[in-house]
This record gives C-alpha cells, structure tokens and sequence, in this order.
C-alpha cells in the first residue's frame, strides 16, 4: 500500500511535460546598483517576462553595493547577473558573457563628470582638487575607477588629489550627492544620468555635465560558468529576441536601451588596462 502511495504519488511528476517540469527550476538573477534601483514595478514586469519565455521560475537578487553581488556570483549563489564592466574584468575566470545591452545603437556607455548646475566654472577634472568628490563604488568603472585612471594619467594621486572622499553605492545616490551640494563633482554612469534625467529631470536639471569619457563597453549581463549550455542558451535568446515582440519592445522602452546584443570578450579590454594601472590585474 505504501509502495503504491508512493508511486502515485510521483506519477503526476512523471506525466508533466519537460517545460512544466523547467518551470519547477529557479534561476536567480543577481541586480547590482548599476541599475536603477526605484525601478520596482519594471522589474517585476521584466521577470514575469522571462517566466513566460524560458519556462522557469525567475528571482530577481538585488544587493546593495557591487561587491555583495560579486561574492553571490563566486559562491555560485546567484546564476545570472547584471554587473558593471569593472566586476566582469574581475570574474572572467567565474563568469560568461551572456548578453551586452545595446544603448544609443551601441554596446557602449561613458563616464560623465558631473558638478553642481550652480558651480558654472569647472570645466575639467583637475579643477576639483582639494574639493570633495563623491565615488559610486569600489568597483564602478565609471563611478571609481575612471577618474582615478584620468588622474593618473595627469601625475597626480588619486588618494591625496581631493579634499576628502565618500561613497554613495548608487549612481543615482551619486547625482543627488552633487545635485545637493553634498559632493563638489563625480563621475557618473551616462546610462543611469540619462535615464534619471529622462524619468526625473527636476534632479538632473540641478547637475551640469562638464566631461565625457572615452566610450567604454556597457555592464553586461552575464552567466556563472556552473549554469549549463540549454539554461545558457534559453536565457540568451529571449534577452536577444525582447526586440522582435511588443511587450518586450515595451520593456526595452522602459528600461531606455534599444536591445542586447552578443559581443567579444575584447570589448572590456579597455577596463582591463586601467585596473592594469593599478596593479590589479
């Protein structure tokens, strides 16, 4: 009887179709603050998205700072992840690319220095020194490691050049510091400012944009190299595909990209030679 119980009891299992049985495996997708983070009803919309395209049950990871994200991604805690440009130099030994979001037609992004829209006569970096600059994150590309390497370049020392530092582990944090007057400049992802300013221009309006940096390749999204090729390759093709169908178009509008796109490892290389400079890698 209890052999019986047992065995009807896993019949049904046995029954479901293969995508109903994918639908029973989570995959978590880890969100770092290179994301707008006030986007809660976006995400939750982006994730019903991709439950109804790969069959499976989507969980969005949100921390607060780049490197709890990074962590999540060594202890194999997370599958999939946004991460900023500098955190993919670091894990290429962890992770894959999976996709890079395409912004402007491109899969590039800048660093824009940012001062006060009151403070009408910084037209360069070098004219904060002794002033207070505000960081992103220890390991933001364009929120830290950037500006260090700009100031590099000029001979100087990023650990004595201003006044005094802090962070804010946000890029939207970032402009509201300067906005306010918190902070006499930062450098700041063009993505996120142009987002913010497109969503909230009242913040955006109180910062002027005095530098625009190189281009450099956009964060991408990314895969734990533990993830197999048939999860890989589902992912993969509905980020590639949001393009072609309405309500993905609609999602693409909202989250101010015009698609992802597949891209050499190569892109990041410009990263790479800055942490180089830093003896970083």
């Amino acid at each position: 009887m209890i052999r019986r119980r047992a065995f009807l009891s896993w019949l049904p299992l046995a029954l479901a179709s293969p995508r109903l049985l994918a639908a029973e495996t989570r995959v978590r997708f880890g969100m770092t603050p290179a994301f707008l983070h006030d986007q809660h009803g976006l995400l939750a919309d982006w994730r019903q998205y991709m439950e109804k395209r790969i069959g499976r049950r989507v969980e969005f990871v949100q921390r607060d700072s780049y490197r709890e994200t990074m962590d999540l991604l060594r202890l194999e805690k997370i599958d999939f992840a946004w991460i900023c440009d500098y955190p993919y130099v670091h894990l290429r030994k962890v992770v894959r690319l999976l996709a890079v979001p395409i912004y402007g037609g491109k899969p590039h992004y800048q660093a824009y220095l940012i001062v006060p829209a009151s403070d009408v006569h910084t037209a360069e970096l070098r004219q904060l020194k002794g002033r207070v600059f505000a960081y992103a994150d220890p390991y933001s590309n364009t929120g830290y490691l950037a500006p260090r390497f700009q100031l590099k370049q000029q001979a100087e020392d990023p650990a004595q050049f201003f006044g005094k530092t802090f962070f804010t582990y946000s890029h939207r944090k970032l402009i509201d510091a300067v906005a306010s007057g918190l902070a006499h400049g930062a450098s700041v992802d063009s993505y996120v400012w142009d987002t913010l300013n497109r969503l909230k221009p009242e913040v955006t309006r109180r910062t002027r944009i005095v530098e625009r940096s190189p281009a450099y390749g956009f964060p991408p999204l990314v895969a734990h190299r533990s993830v197999g090729q048939p999860l890989f390759l589902e992912m993969q093709q509905m980020l590639l595909s949001m393009k072609n169908d309405p309500e993905g178009q609609a999602l693409l509008a909202r989250l101010n990209l015009d698609g992802f796109g597949i891209e050499q490892d190569a892109l990041y290389d410009p990263v790479a030679e800055m942490m180089r400079a830093f003896g970083e890698v």
